[in-house]
């Protein structure tokens, strides 16, 4: 069962190439949607995908990219939009 997933990532996201990361992780873990910054320094991803990816994708969320410091992760479910990929968004 493909599900959706709205993710914010809280704490030093910005700046350490989290969203790269996070393409890239979230190519590993055959995960589709997108990431972005948001103006208060956190990190916003939609994520689509089997219920097991996205539970890894989320746990990777709690780590993230080694210069990066994790203080909190927010998931809310979301309605599939049925993304093609998953794109870094600016």
């Amino acid at each position: 069962m493909i599900i959706h997933k709205n993710i914010t990532i809280y704490g030093i996201v910005q700046g350490v190439g989290f969203r790269f990361s996070a393409r890239d992780a979230a190519r590993t873990f055959a995960v589709r949607g997108f990431v972005r910054n948001l103006p208060d320094g956190s990190v916003y991803l939609e994520a689509e995908g089997p219920e097991s990816n996205i539970s890894q994708f989320i746990e990777w969320c709690w780590h993230g990219p080694s210069n990066s410091n994790v203080n909190n992760v927010e998931v809310a479910d979301g309605e599939l939009k049925h993304f093609n990929g998953f794109d870094i968004r600016f």
